[in-house]
Formats: structure tokens, sequence, C-alpha cells
């Protein structure tokens, strides 16, 4: 037997180890044997006699609780048995709270120690009232936005739909004697940053390295929209389309699917600490990473997030207006869809992490060396038809896959000389489709205008 969320060892008592007790009550419940070593070996306690009279006292009189206690014997060997109960109302220990998590002890501070207690009555951050919203902070549109969405696949009834809104969200629980929750304010709010200052998106532009940021922007947005309207941002200036060729028809692509990032996007709003900083959207020329502040639950792994899991919403009445209104279909498959999607696109296997005192989800592009084939395949596909697509659009699809490539790699691809392609950058730059950021060693392309 080893130590893990419901077990711990320890060789002999000091008081300080009602720490662990208050975090077992405060957690799943769990056992603490006295006596034991790291491995669970018995190696006895001499005065177990006299710790079985003081240890149910000192646990009662400064946890509050009872929990049973026995002694135990491995051939001439006393070791004591401490089995605690998970409690209902929270646990503290001279005034700090701790929580078991895994085979650790965590002392809750900050927003933990408010989601702890908030859960302990029954309640979560996104179910709490604000007392000085009113209606007016509430935007109608986009509350007519969602009846229609929410009734054209019935997830609300007809009747609901036509409600005036303060019913409506009465039905919907999003408000409470008469005042509204921070949930209402976040997905229908005029303005939420009103009330939780961080209740926005930061994407970030990235070159090789973290510190050689770009471009950035805010995207300031009710929680129902912003997932959307990230992907619009993100497709007009952050990613580029890659270009394929059917015969002689020009197909234009993603480069991460719209499916599998808007799932990234909608789990970091749902899932999010939104007393913590913003949600981040890093982009880089290989990947693009997905960060939101907050842990996962603790009966929750990165393992697990990869198979059939229970969900575990950290803001319940925000993933409940999403169902409603279709933009979730159903909890706790959220990160197998992400990762089916990725494959189907033929891009690897994406990555969950714990980072930074949050999560985020990393979408890959295909391998560089595996792009640069499928360039070099393709121009030898094309040179093998009659009527070969112009070398300005394969120009252009090349820097749309990679905008740090040389014109001399461009003429190795293609399979023209360095002074042909010249003479198309030139030209493609007069039109003001394409121009050149940087220095001739350090720079990059940029493309300004797609073509048809």
């Amino acid at each position: 037997m080893k130590e893990n969320q419901n077990i711990e060892f320890k060789s002999s008592w000091h008081d300080d180890y009602l720490k662990w007790i208050c975090g077992f009550a405060n957690a799943q419940g769990g056992t603490i044997f006295i006596g034991k070593d790291d491995n669970g070996k018995v190696i006895g306690l001499q005065e177990h006699k006299k710790l079985l009279d003081e240890i149910p006292n000192k646990i009662h009189n400064l946890l509050g609780i009872i929990p049973q206690i026995n002694i135990r014997k491995s051939g001439t060997l006393h070791f004591i048995e401490i089995k605690v109960s998970p409690c209902s109302a929270p646990i503290s220990f001279r005034g700090r709270y701790y929580y078991r998590s895994g085979s650790t002890k965590q002392e809750l501070t900050g927003s933990a120690l408010t989601d702890f207690l908030l859960r302990k009555f029954g309640k979560t951050w996104d179910d709490v009232t604000e007392t000085s919203a009113k209606y007016n902070d509430i935007d109608l549109k986009i509350v007519e936005f969602f009846r229609k969405k929410a009734l054209s696949i019935k997830r609300i009834s007809l009747a609901a739909s036509n409600s005036d809104t303060k019913l409506l969200f009465e039905n919907l629980l999003l408000s409470e004697n008469k005042l509204l929750k921070r949930a209402a304010l976040l997905l229908f709010g005029k303005d939420p940053r009103k009330f939780f200052i961080n209740a926005y998106l930061k994407i970030g532009r990235f070159g090789k390295t973290d510190d050689d940021l770009r471009s950035q922007e805010v995207i300031e947005s009710n929680a129902l929209q912003l997932a959307d309207n990230t992907i619009e941002i993100l497709e007009k200036k952050y990613l580029v389309s890659p270009i394929s060729y059917k015969g002689l028809y020009r197909i234009e692509g993603s480069e991460y699917p719209t499916e599998a990032l808007r799932e990234v996007l909608l789990n970091a709003i749902i899932h999010r600490d939104y007393m913590g900083a913003p949600i981040l959207v890093s982009v880089y020329e290989d990947k693009l990473m997905v960060w939101n502040e907050g842990s996962l639950p603790p009966d929750l792994s990165i393992e697990l997030l990869k198979k059939k899991h229970p969900s575990r919403p950290r803001n319940p009445r925000i993933a409940d207006i999403f169902f409603k209104a279709g933009l979730i279909e159903s909890w706790g498959r959220g990160t197998l869809k992400i990762i089916n999607e990725c494959k189907k696109s033929g891009l690897p296997e994406p990555q969950f992490e714990m980072s930074g005192g949050g999560f985020s989800v990393t979408l890959f592009k295909k391998p560089i060396i595996e792009s640069l084939q499928n360039k070099i395949n393709l121009n030898e596909r094309q040179q093998k038809t009659e009527s070969s697509v112009k070398t300005s659009d394969k120009i252009i699809e090349i820097i749309n896959n990679n905008n740090d490539i040389t014109i001399p790699e461009m003429a190795e691809i293609i399979g023209i000389s360095v002074k042909a392609i010249e003479k198309q950058i030139g030209i493609l730059k007069k039109s003001g489709t394409i121009r050149r950021e940087g220095s001739n060693k350090k720079g990059r392309w940029v493309i300004v205008v797609k073509t048809q």
C-alpha cells in the first residue's frame, strides 16, 4: 500500500499532523497511520496508549470533529489508525484551511479558498449574486440572440422564450431574490469588466521566443459570444489559410481545425477562474496555445482528460447556458473532441498542461519536415500537369505555411531560379499583396491581401 489521495503514513505523532487530518476532512476523507514509515512499513509506537488518549482530544478541540481512532498491531509492534470522514462544513485548523489533493496537503488561500468555501455551502463563484448590478447592465440584444438559438434547438420552451427578461433569468437560475448573479453579467452584460476587471481575452503573436512579442490584441465581449469573436479575429489577423490544389482549383483551408479551436476556447471560458488573469491566446509559427487561470478538480488528471471522464465545470451556471444555446453538446467530452478534430486534420495530438497556476491547451501544426515534403510533392505534381498554377500563387502558398522562408528556399521548392522568384516577389510587393517586415535576414513575409 502506498500513499495516495486517501492514505498518509507518519512514523511518529506531531501536533502539526492535525493539518493533514483537516485536509482529509475538507476533501474526500482518508486514513492517516501513525507508526509507519513512508513506504507503509510498520515501525511501531512506544507510547501508543498515551497517544490514544491525547490525539482524539486534540482533534476535537482544535478541529471540532470526531474521527474513528484505533490501535492496530503487527507482530509485536503497535501503530495508530485515524479514519477521517469527509465533512459537509469547512474545517479549519487555527484559522487556516487545508485540503488533501493527491498525496499532498495544500493550504487554501485566495480564490482557491473562496471557491472551496462556496462549494461547501452549495455555491459556485458564478452562482453568487452581485448586489450592485441592475437589469440596465444587461444587453437585451444578447438576450434575444440567446432566445433564438436556444428555442431553435428546443432547449428552452416557447413560454420561457416569450417571457420577459426578469422571468427568463429566474427560470434559468441567473437571478436570486431579484438580484442578478455573476453568470448573468458575464453572459449577457453590456460591460462584464465593469464588475469583473479581468473578464476579457488577450491574443499575442510571438516570434521564435516568448520575449519576441510582435503584436497583441484585447477582446472584450460577453462570455456567450467570446469564442466566436476570438476565432473571427484570429482568422482575420493572426492565422493564415494554407492553400492546397485539387487539379487546377485552389482550396483555402485552416491552420487549425475550427471546431477544435472553438472547443478549446469554450472550455477556457467555462472553467476559468474569473478572479485571476484573463484568458491568454498565444500564436506561434508552429503552434497555438490557450491558457486560462484555474487548476483541474482534484479527481481529474491530464491523462484522464484523454479518456471519457466526468464533467466538473468550475462555472456550472455559465456551462448550463452554453448548453442551452447549443454551444456545447454534452459535458465531459470537450477534450476528446479537441483530440479527435486534430487527428482528423492530420495534426499532432494537442498538449494539455498545468502551468503558471492555470491550465493550457496547445494545438500544433504539422511537423515542419512533413510540411516541406508536402510542398515538394505538390511541386512535383504540378510540374507534371500541362497547365501549372502560377508562380505567384505558389509563392503565396509557401509564405502562408512559413513566413520566415528565404527566397533561395522558395526557388528550391518551386524549382525555378532565384532571379525568377525575385521578379515575382517584386510584382507581388508592387500590387500590395505581400510585404516584408524587418531585415532580409531576420524579417518575415506578411500577406496583405489574399488572392481569390
